[in-house]
């Protein structure tokens, strides 16, 4: 919501907002200026005012109930967004997982290459400050929510699908009704719009081959050269091979081939040159060299060079709550991470071993589930995820929009129950961080991980790691 509301103030509307709990975001819109409150009342609500509300927001809510009562007009924060990017080129970034990254990559490197973009990122991307901007250029790049189908609610120019692995079935009820949303989704291209589909992902790479079918303009992206596609190359596609060259503690190098659809390797858009395309990052993990390669692709569809948009990527820093360096104390490490899916978590665990072996040191995971159904859905795959870790503590489920009555049977010890290695169910939060920070040497990283408010963990363990060093 916060992104929504300084484009619009940006666009020159008077702009006033309420927030439950406060937070950073809160903050940031207060400095800019905006009218917002603290806590939620009928009479936060000026009376032409339209009124834009998130998924969260219930019926019962005062302003919204306020609102409705007076007849005014009530809209979703999508919808919101999409009349913010009126008359731009809109990018929308969909996924399971990997947009943020993939949206504030792209929106960063359009930026470093003096395009002058718009977006609206799902998370503060670092080096610019900033989740949210209104530029002079062509493009709007927005991360878009499937979570509850308000991605069907814009009209893109290029659509991004970084996968379509099963979440949110609270809200679908199956796997296949998930899948079937994104269909909805790029039938909802604009003539001529281009789909980036990432081949790596059977439901992506299924997505890719169904909007060919229907004569959409589609590119993939993977690891793997168009040969080895199951099926063979996509017809009319123009396929990115993303190959990572060497890895560190501290980035990741990689090199990116556009393959045309008889296996030659060419680049072509804006500045067309010959060969391989260098890629150097400055964040680590595989699954961020993927990401990058789609907003590459993103970013010479939409004019910039192949070898410009490289570089500019290198320089992505990225996002907040994305392997968030939160502090070190007595040699340990803090990352933070928003992680809340078990193949997310793979990723983030597979980035954090290389960290933490070039430290000499082990991995510790504090998971917050986000969500009781979640849980239950994925307590299996959750387990074998986490297993990857040295050590493992999970704390009490994030209920956000649920609640423990309808799902007695789910607690923390559901996961814990199924990791085949060191796991703890302690609940309470702040003991969890204590239990944490006792596990800790020098070299290890501690990773707090989770879609709720575990994010407030990391000062709490570098309290606590600097209590245990120097103890009064």
């Amino acid at each position: 919501m916060s992104v929504v509301a300084q484009i619009l103030a940006e666009r020159g509307a008077v702009v006033t907002g309420s927030d439950a709990n406060g937070g950073e975001a809160f903050e940031q819109l207060r400095q800019q200026g905006l009218g917002v409150r603290l806590g939620h009342a009928a009479a936060n609500v000026p009376p032409e005012a339209t009124v834009v509300v998130s998924t969260a927001i219930k019926d019962s809510n005062p302003e919204l109930r306020t609102a409705r009562e007076r007849g005014q007009t009530v809209i979703h924060r999508s919808q919101a967004l999409a009349l913010a990017a009126r008359g731009r080129d809109f990018v929308a970034v969909a996924g399971a997982h990997g947009k943020t990254t993939t949206s504030g990559m792209l929106a960063q490197a359009l930026s470093v290459a003096g395009q002058d973009p718009s977006f609206a990122i799902g998370g503060v991307v670092r080096s610019l400050r900033t989740g949210a901007h209104l530029g002079g250029g062509r493009a709007f790049v927005a991360e878009a929510d499937e979570s509850d189908r308000s991605f069907l609610n814009y009209a893109p120019t290029v659509e991004i699908v970084t996968n379509i692995e099963p979440d949110h079935l609270d809200n679908y009820g199956t796997a296949e009704a998930f899948a079937q949303a994104f269909v909805a989704f790029v039938e909802r291209l604009l003539p001529g719009g281009l789909l980036i589909a990432c081949a790596d992902d059977p439901g992506a790479l299924r997505l890719a081959r169904q909007a060919v079918s229907a004569g959409t303009r589609v590119t993939t992206y993977g690891t793997t050269e168009p040969s080895a596609i199951p099926g063979g190359p996509l017809p009319g596609a123009a396929h990115v091979r993303v190959e990572v060259v060497s890895r560190s503690a501290t980035g990741t190098s990689a090199l990116i081939t556009r393959w045309d659809d008889v296996g030659s390797a060419t680049i072509s858009g804006a500045g067309s040159s010959s060969g391989p395309v260098p890629l150097e990052l400055s964040i680590p993990g595989d699954h961020v060299a993927l990401d990058a390669a789609a907003a590459w692709e993103a970013g010479c569809e939409l004019g910039v060079s192949a070898e410009a948009m490289a570089a500019a990527l290198g320089a992505f820093a990225g996002t907040g709550r994305r392997f968030e360096h939160r502090g070190e104390a007595v040699g340990v490490r803090v990352i933070d991470d928003y992680a809340h899916h078990p193949t997310e978590i793979a990723a983030l665990l597979a980035a954090a071993r290389e960290v933490a072996d070039a430290r000499g040191g082990r991995v510790i995971a504090l998971f917050q589930p986000h969500l009781f159904s979640r849980t239950r859905n994925f307590a299996d795959r959750f387990g074998a995820a986490l297993a990857a870790a040295d050590h493992v503590i999970v704390t009490a489920i994030y209920p956000a929009r649920e609640t423990q009555a309808d799902f007695p049977d789910v607690t923390g010890q559901s996961v814990v129950d199924r990791i085949p290695g060191d796991g703890r169910y302690i609940a309470d939060a702040e003991a969890a961080a204590d239990a944490a920070a006792g596990l800790a040497r020098p070299g290890d990283l501690i990773l707090t991980i989770g879609a709720g408010d575990v994010t407030r963990l990391g000062p709490v363990i570098l309290r606590n790691l600097a209590e245990r060093a120097n103890p009064a």
